[in-house]
């Protein structure tokens, strides 16, 4: 019997979700309307499930981007996730949003770079590699500076494509860097890149899902110096 999963991301300005029956989408959508995921996620979600001519009692696993990304997105995706998730201890699995991100690739043979705006020049970033359809991981999700990241571009030397909501401001930054924007449909995580980068991956109780933050927060930093 092929499993309904369930696939969100609110780790930037967007929003998204989609609903796969046994690796099939069945429905899926897509908002960018900023940072009002605690509007937006939910309803975004019910019209997803509806679309599909489902319900949410008939999902059998949730999938959810765990991080990098907005400190305020990610806690109102992981609960919604939660919560959802909770009544019927459905399972659940949490990947990078940079992954699922890079998924939007895997039509064309390429290198990628998911770059998210972390603030102050610096960036979340992963490097993919896409080949016949399967996305091959360069680089671990991290934390790195604008300075080092162009650094290291330029000395792969080949040509990359930036995408992820921090692409714009990165291909203003790696001036000296072979890289390209990606096209604006490629841009943001979509559902069906949640649901593929869910695939193989381990599943846990809902409980146990957890963001991925990278770094602290600005107010744990502030909180850190005046400590100090």
């Amino acid at each position: 019997m092929a499993v309904l999963i369930l696939g969100i991301d609110s780790c930037s300005v967007t929003a998204a979700a989609a609903l796969a029956d046994g690796g099939r989408v069945l429905a899926e959508s897509f908002e960018n309307s900023g940072l009002t995921h605690s509007e937006t996620l939910l309803p975004l979600i019910l019209s997803t499930v509806e679309k599909a001519g489902k319900t949410l009692a008939d999902i059998d696993e949730i999938a959810i981007t765990s991080g990098p990304g907005s400190f305020t997105g990610l806690r109102i995706g992981i609960a919604t996730a939660k919560g959802l998730a909770f009544a019927r201890s459905l399972p659940c699995v949490g990947v990078s949003s940079l992954e699922a991100a890079a998924c939007n690739f895997l039509d064309m043979d390429c290198t990628v770079c998911v770059c998210m705006d972390a603030r102050r020049q610096q960036f979340y970033n992963a490097v993919f590699k896409t080949e016949n359809g399967v996305l091959h991981r360069l680089m671990p999700d991290r934390a790195i500076s604008a300075e080092a990241l162009e650094k290291e571009l330029q000395d792969a030397g080949q040509h990359v494509i930036l995408a992820g909501d921090g692409a714009k401001l990165a291909l203003s930054l790696l001036q000296a860097a072979p890289v390209t924007l990606c096209a604006p449909e490629k841009m943001y995580p979509l559902g069906s890149g949640v649901l593929h980068a869910a695939q193989g991956k381990k599943r846990v109780a809902p409980e146990a899902l957890v963001p991925v933050y990278l770094r602290p927060s600005q107010a744990e930093r502030e909180l850190k110096l005046k400590r100090s």
